[in-house]
């Protein structure tokens, strides 16, 4: 088996995807779209997209939004680290990685100038803003700024045969990244300020990514003291996500590249930088990894438009080939002290179990 996950993966580089992620220089045809990318399941960045949007203007100064927005609450999501919806140690402080959970942000409802100041006045290790919440949040939180956007990509609406589920606005610095994981929707993520730097796998690279059920818990957080706290959700409920670290920290590197081989020495991961003015389509299952850079107002913004996904054979395919046992099914065993790989069949003794489709919303991006 291992000899054949070797040569999926190289083969769908080979057959599909090439070795960069396409760029086209104006929006395609929907036909173009339908046929080059979405039925291929392979992204594309697209230039000139939103270049008659009034957001690349008007956003990029600071004020305009606090005045558009100044009497509007917002959802505010904190953390000590940047790292939201991700793998952590229960103790953030002593960085051991044997007690490790699925860590949700601390979110707070501020008036828009005081969530907007939190993200500006953001510092690592000890409280880091990002504004986003991913419930359609652009269109209702926002409202008052809608206009300056585009309601959806009318090439990609035409072409999917829907508008779009929810729309999402994301207002951080560069001290928020989003961990590898995976969203069961057709994305078009449209950067408006600074830039956006994606990590892409395929769904067929899922053995790669080593995903592994952790506890979920919650961060709270202490205004007064200024301090995080780390809680475990009760009843304890369980979700599947990503252990690995693209950009594991010196001191750490030799142990992360031990542990998940599949990762570090298997092809390279396809890397883009979206800039401003620019759409990223991902097609819905690749896994991502988001970084990013502020733009000259002192954030990094961006509008992503979530269309559902077809669960058709495609999805279909991916189960399949998620349920194949592979070294890194193996590895987790050892990793998470757990013998089974049927997560579902011990629901009773460890709690409430995720499934995996519902983890889309649980991102940050």
């Amino acid at each position: 088996m291992e000899k054949e996950i070797h040569d999926l993966w190289r083969e769908v580089r080979e057959l599909s995807l090439g070795t960069e992620i396409d760029r086209l220089d104006t929006p395609p045809s929907p036909i173009q779209f339908i046929r080059d990318y979405v039925s291929q399941s392979k992204p594309c960045v697209i230039s000139k997209a939103i270049s008659h949007w009034p957001a690349l203007k008007l956003w990029s100064d600071p004020s305009y939004l606090a005045a558009s927005l100044s009497d509007d609450l917002v959802s505010l999501h904190l953390t000590p680290n940047g790292s939201a919806d991700a793998v952590t140690p229960m103790n953030h402080h002593d960085g051991n990685t044997e007690n490790l959970c699925f860590a949700s942000a601390h979110v707070e409802k501020l008036l828009f100038t005081e969530a907007l100041h939190a993200v500006k006045s953001s510092c690592k290790g000890r409280n880091v803003a990002y504004l986003q919440q991913q419930n359609d949040c652009f269109r209702t939180e926002y409202s008052n700024v809608c206009l300056d956007c585009d309601g959806d990509i009318a090439w990609a609406t035409e072409a999917l045969g829907c508008s779009p589920e929810a729309v999402n606005l994301w207002i951080g610095t560069d001290l928020s990244v989003t961990s590898f994981h995976k969203d069961h929707y057709e994305n078009l993520y449209a950067v408006v300020s600074g830039e956006k730097h994606f990590l892409l796998l395929p769904p067929t690279d899922v053995h790669r990514l080593y995903v592994q059920e952790y506890p979920v818990a919650n961060y709270s957080y202490n205004r007064d003291s200024e301090e995080f706290k780390l809680e475990l959700e009760q009843p304890m409920k369980y979700v599947p996500w990503c252990s690995v670290d693209p950009y594991p920290s010196p001191e750490k590197e030799a142990s992360e590249r031990s542990k998940f081989p599949l990762f570090f020495d298997g092809p390279k991961p396809f890397h883009c930088t979206v800039k401003a003015g620019e759409i990223l389509y991902l097609p819905s299952m690749w896994f991502h990894h988001v970084s990013q850079t502020q733009g000259d107002g002192g954030y990094t913004i961006a509008v992503n438009y979530w269309y559902d996904m077809q669960f058709d054979v495609k999805y279909a395919y991916f189960n399949f080939l998620q349920s194949v046992p592979y070294e890194s099914s193996s590895l987790i065993s050892k990793l998470s002290g757990r013998e089974d790989e049927d997560s579902e069949s011990s629901d009773a003794e460890k709690g409430t179990t995720v499934p995996v489709f519902s983890c889309a919303l649980e991102a940050c991006a």
